[in-house]
């Protein structure tokens, strides 16, 4: 046995996976899938028969949560599928910045700054009207996959 120290290059995040592995023939309408690299929610499945060689096969359709993009996949039944952790959170909205981030208050008290504006028009101009009204507003942040997104919004009164 030696007696030196070994020294380990640790390149892994100390979070835990974006995703966990799930058989396809158990992934239902509704549900989420990795396509691609991309997290989606799932809008059609199709199940075709065993044939020749031996393998039901599963047909996702399936639209990617943050941009909107209509993606699919055959997989066979019996295969496993990576599926994305999805956490929606409830943030309150303190500001709008010039560049398009907004400001969020966290359940701690902290704010949240890296988050810009959604992409979607009739979204954006609820939360710009309503941000603009000095109504109190309430936004819903999906995150999977590294990724957030606004995606509701809320109003819970005036300030």
């Amino acid at each position: 046995m030696s007696d030196e120290e070994h020294q380990f290059e640790s390149k892994a995040d100390a979070g835990a996976s974006k995703t966990y592995p799930q058989q396809a023939g158990t992934i239902r309408k509704n549900g989420y899938i990795v396509i691609k690299n991309r997290a989606c929610k799932v809008v059609e499945v199709s199940t075709s028969k065993t044939g020749k060689h031996g393998h039901a096969k599963c047909h996702f359709v399936a639209i990617d949560i943050f941009n909107g993009k209509k993606l699919e996949d055959i997989v066979p039944s019996s295969h496993n599928c990576d599926v994305p952790h999805v956490n929606r959170t409830d943030y309150q909205l303190i500001d709008i910045s010039e560049d398009g981030f907004v400001s969020l208050l966290t359940e701690n008290g902290n704010t949240k700054d890296d988050l810009k504006l959604p992409t979607d028009d009739t979204l954006l101009t609820q939360i710009k009207d309503g941000f603009g009204e000095g109504k109190d507003l309430v936004v819903t942040v999906m995150s999977a996959m590294g990724e957030e997104q606004i995606c509701a919004l809320k109003d819970i009164g005036p300030k």
